[in-house]
């Protein structure tokens, strides 16, 4: 049986929707205390922004068409948001300022805009990535790409279920036609 390319992309849309309306979600019922938060070790904010700057970049056909966010904070050593082990000779600060909520959420709804029309401009038939670090087909990294930002919006929910026995919805799709 072959899939048509159209059903793979909508498809896609939906699964990226779907896992952006989770985040979105954990996003939203955050508390003020809980964003900033460095217990665990990345803050509330970290793991948000980190997530939509990696959606906006493998949403794209390769890493020369990404162009960052326009809050985004480059004058870092980690502008993705999540601090890795310093590096000794730099005298950039690890990671960016703390993002607002607001600003957050104004990425997030860049993100989840952006969807439909870059995954239908998006040759998923190529056998790379678009990205030297990721030795995949373009399809198989959109799906590595959603992973992520569900592996990130679950680690959020439970975040906020410990810290406040907050809950979140599942979302299983979300079809854009």
């Amino acid at each position: 049986m072959t899939i048509p390319l159209e059903e793979l992309r909508s498809v896609l849309k939906s699964q990226y929707h779907a896992s952006l309306a989770m985040l979105r979600e954990t996003v939203d019922r955050c508390s003020d205390d809980l964003w900033i938060s460095t217990k665990p070790h990345n803050a509330f904010w970290q793991v948000a922004y980190h997530t939509l700057y990696f959606t906006h970049l493998y949403l794209q056909p390769n890493l020369d068409a990404f162009r960052p966010w326009k809050e985004h904070q480059a004058d870092v050593q980690n502008p993705d948001g999540i601090g890795d082990e310093p590096e000794p000779s730099s005298t950039l600060p690890l990671i960016p300022n703390p993002y607002s909520k607001s600003q957050v959420l104004d990425y997030w709804s860049i993100c989840d805009e952006m969807v439909d029309s870059s995954v239908d401009s998006l040759d998923l038939l190529s056998p790379e990535s678009g990205f030297f670090w990721y030795k995949v087909s373009k399809f198989e990294h959109q799906l590595i790409s959603i992973r992520h930002v569900q592996h990130h919006a679950a680690q959020l929910a439970d975040r906020l279920r410990q810290a406040a026995s907050v809950g979140t919805k599942w979302v299983g799709a979300q079809r854009t036609r």
